[in-house]
């Protein structure tokens, strides 16, 4: 007891000592602030109670049960899984029948007339309707069976009579019967035969199994069966033939051997007639049969389709919704996902589970449990308990997304989950996927055709939701992309490899010789602007329009690259201070921020500075860099005192990189000492290790809740550093794949037009308006295949992976746990997917 009270008190004391985490606020760049508790449910109201929760709010429920694995409503999901068992069996039974066709995709009707229907009532229903179509699908088997063996023989009969009628012009009327042989040693034997039915499949096999088994004393005679047999069992039509073994001796080992062949493939053996009159009366005898089954089987067929058509017409519960059967399923889906909850609550006087909610949910779902409450005739309800101590587990990640947001924020998620309260990148996501795909995809006829595909995508979006459920959650990407496309080719001034004169060239050819001169003001002192949006059409044929369109989307591409890669950075530092990880910010931020702009930064600078100023002698922005990274002395510089400006920048540049490396493992061994140092000071064990908890979640995350290893912190600052530093470097280089898949594009476009629009354009009339139709046809075929098919894709990736490792590296850790809240919706949609 004193031992026991010891515990207690230790435990009251670490109550105490727990400050409450408030719960933080959602930003547009953050996800859901979460809040973790307890519910607790009612034994008799509970499924009701997780109805409602499921219907109207987001709660993700945790598994109270998942060491002791007790299951308290394992009987409730058994008997719903035999139901959905019966349902699998009705489905595929009623796709057999010809016109009954399941109405589905109706989710809204079904949840308003759902609460009609009782899982008692529906059970006794489905296990009637089993046991009705389960003697009828016995029936039809043998119905079938009975059918098949009618036509089979009749077909043994219809091949007896053409071999024992063509055998009575020549022999007598005693039939094959008679001796083969009247007067040598063989004539006191009479031939033996063997008739039956084989599949097709099954013919070469069989005939060699015979020839092996009898050492070639038979023959084999084989006649296809024109009409194909259905399997009962299976349901396919099956080719068979009519064969007849021929063998010495009607009875004795031969005829033993020849049957053992036959009973180890499985054939149906048949009597075959010794005389023509025996076999036309057993076949006029044959076919008043199968006329029988025929009638038989069409009026079952008649009776299942009457069954059938009860079930795919809509439930008098909802007139309006699905066909019953598709609700029943429905109703088993939501009924097995309650009890499934239910399973994970721990049993006691009530109910209780531990849940995860948005805090600004809370009081929607207070709200909502005591209108449930006040509407309980005896007055017994639901409670949620929030929890105000320190969370013992990692909140989930909750990120709210409408129909436009969600796919890019899934692009986010399958690199990885965000963890709770990180930085998202999705939201930026949202405007620079898009971008950088139209930076390498523009044109605005190839944008075009994808915006319109996109725009078809979005309208006939409903039509799409279950049917084709990829391209439903793309549509609004696919618009995204065809948008920026369309925006870049007008940029690029490109169309179909066509320059579009959209505003008057800022050049002019004054001689007639083809040397054009601006017109515009050049030295950018007051005078005419250039072109005023894009780029002049008058570039488009230039001799020189591959260097100077080359070397511009070069510089774009840089440009872009290194300001993407910078506000990567910035949501760096709002990790970092939304964390209250000063040493974080102070020894990784701050000095990666000044390497990126004192280098990086510095090259878009000497950039916009060329486009921006002439410059008589102006210098080359490679040699510059390498002269500012190598100390050498620049002879061209672009203003007086930028060679000295840039040797400083240099000198913070290489100055930041051990400021990465060296003070952060220090300062964390500093705080891990202080740490054990207060710890051993309050003697308490249980209280160290609850504390020990808090302080390293509050450092950023290293150790997590491991032994402190300052040798493995400092080799993994070294990795970081040094990924860091190449890493910038290779991937300011890799966003030069923008420029890359930009000329590719586009020469591949003209390549396309010249070798086929050209061509025909250039023949002489009246071939060339004969071939324009063929030329035109070609064209678009490989411009839909290559262009809007392979190209789409690469770009596609490209961009995919300038996001993920370039963009993302720089501040995205991912590992967290997606909120996965209880949502019957959400259940149901899926089922129909």
């Amino acid at each position: 007891r004193l031992r026991q009270l010891g515990l207690l008190l230790q435990e009251i004391l670490i109550a105490r000592r727990r400050t409450p985490v408030p719960p933080a606020e959602m930003g547009l760049l953050r996800s859901e602030a979460m809040k973790y508790g307890m519910l607790v449910l009612p034994v008799q109201d509970a499924r009701r109670y997780i109805n409602k929760i499921g219907r109207d709010t987001n709660i993700q429920f945790e598994d109270m049960n998942a060491r002791e694995m007790r299951r308290p409503y394992r009987k409730h999901v058994q008997r719903i899984d035999e139901m959905e068992r019966i349902l699998r069996f009705m489905f595929e039974e009623i796709g057999k029948i010809e016109g009954c066709e399941i109405t589905k995709n109706k989710v809204n009707e079904f949840l308003e007339a759902e609460g009609t229907v009782k899982l008692d009532d529906v059970e006794s229903e489905l296990q009637r309707l089993y046991q009705t179509f389960l003697k009828a699908k016995e029936n039809n088997a043998k119905l079938t069976d009975e059918k098949n063996q009618a036509v089979e023989e009749l077909e043994v009969f219809a091949a007896a009579m053409k071999i024992l009628g063509e055998g009575s012009k020549v022999e007598t009327s005693e039939g094959l019967g008679q001796p083969i042989l009247d007067d040598d040693a063989l004539g006191g034997r009479r031939l033996g035969y063997v008739a039956g039915v084989v599949p097709r499949i099954d013919e070469m096999r069989f005939s060699r199994a015979l020839w092996r088994a009898s050492r070639g004393n038979t023959f084999t005679q084989f006649s296809t069966i024109k009409e194909k047999v259905v399997d009962p069992k299976t349901g396919q039509a099956l080719e068979k033939s009519v064969f007849v073994i021929y063998f010495q001796g009607a009875v004795g080992a031969m005829k033993d051997k020849v049957l053992k062949v036959c009973t180890a493939f499985g054939v149906n053996l048949y009597t075959w007639p010794s005389h023509p009159e025996q076999a036309r009366e057993r076949e006029a005898a044959l076919k008043k049969l199968l006329g029988e089954k025929n009638k038989a089987l069409e009026a079952f067929q008649r009776h299942m389709a009457t069954e059938a058509a009860e079930l795919v017409a809509p439930a008098p519960w909802n007139s309006k919704g699905n066909s019953k059967i598709e609700d029943w399923r429905l109703f088993c889906i939501k009924e097995k996902s309650i009890y499934t909850i239910l399973n994970q609550c721990e049993e006691g006087m009530a109910l209780r589970v531990n849940v995860w909610y948005p805090a600004s949910d809370e009081a929607k779902i207070q709200g909502l449990l005591k209108a449930e409450r006040e509407a309980s005739p005896d007055g017994q309800g639901a409670f949620l308990n929030p929890d105000r101590g320190a969370w013992k587990s990692t909140p989930p990640t909750y990120i709210r997304t409408n129909e436009y947001t969600e796919v890019f924020q899934e692009v986010v998620n399958t690199y990885g989950i965000p963890r709770y309260q990180e930085a998202n990148p999705a939201l930026l996501t949202v405007v620079t996927f898009p971008f950088i795909f139209g930076m390498m995809y523009g044109d605005v006829g190839h944008g075009s055709l994808l915006l319109m595909a996109g725009a078809w995508l979005v309208q006939n979006a409903e039509s799409l939701r279950f049917s084709q459920p990829v391209l439903f959650s793309a549509r609004y990407l696919v618009l995204s992309l065809g948008i920026f496309a369309t925006f870049a080719g007008f940029m690029y001034n490109d169309f179909f490899s066509i320059g579009l004169q959209l505003f008057p060239s800022g050049f002019v050819d004054k001689d007639g010789n083809g040397q054009f001169t601006p017109t515009y003001d050049v030295t950018n002192s007051g005078g005419p602007g250039p072109y005023p949006f894009g780029l002049d059409w008058a570039w488009v044929g230039a001799s020189n329009e591959l260097l100077y369109v080359n070397s511009l989307k070069m510089k774009l591409s840089v440009l872009f690259g290194v300001a993407q890669m910078i506000v990567g950075l910035l949501l760096r530092w709002s990790n970092a201070l939304y964390e209250k990880n000063m040493t974080d910010f102070i020894f990784e931020c701050i000095p990666m921020m000044v390497f990126m702009l004192c280098f990086f930064g510095w090259m878009d600078v000497m950039i916009l500075y060329k486009w921006t100023h002439p410059i008589d002698n102006a210098p080359n922005i490679i040699n510059s860099l390498i002269c500012m990274a190598m100390g050498q002395q620049d002879n061209n510089p672009l203003w007086d005192g930028s060679v000295q400006l840039a040797q400083t920048l240099m000198k913070f540049t290489v100055l930041s990189v051990p400021i990465m490396l060296l003070p952060k493992p220090f300062i964390l061994l500093y705080q891990h000492k202080a740490e054990q140092k207060r710890s051993k000071g309050e003697g308490h064990q249980l209280l160290r290790d609850e504390e020990e908890g808090v302080v390293e979640g509050a450092h950023g995350g290293h150790g997590h809740g491991e032994e402190f290893e300052f040798g493995e912190i400092f080799i993994h600052q070294i990795i970081e550093t040094i990924e860091y530093v190449l890493g910038t470097v290779s991937h300011t280089a890799s966003y030069l794949r923008i420029w890359a898949l930009s000329l590719a594009h586009q020469q591949l476009s003209l390549v396309f037009f010249q070798k086929t629009l050209t061509m025909g354009l250039e023949m002489s009339f009246p071939a060339n308006g004969i071939m324009l139709y063929f030329m035109f046809a070609a064209w678009f075929g490989i411009t839909l295949g290559v262009l809007l098919g392979m190209d789409v894709l690469e770009c596609f990736l490209h961009t995919l992976r300038l996001h993920w490792v370039e963009f993302q590296s720089k501040f995205y850790r991912g590992g967290g746990e997606k909120f996965a809240p209880y949502n019957i919706r959400s259940l149901v949609d899926g089922s129909n997917e």
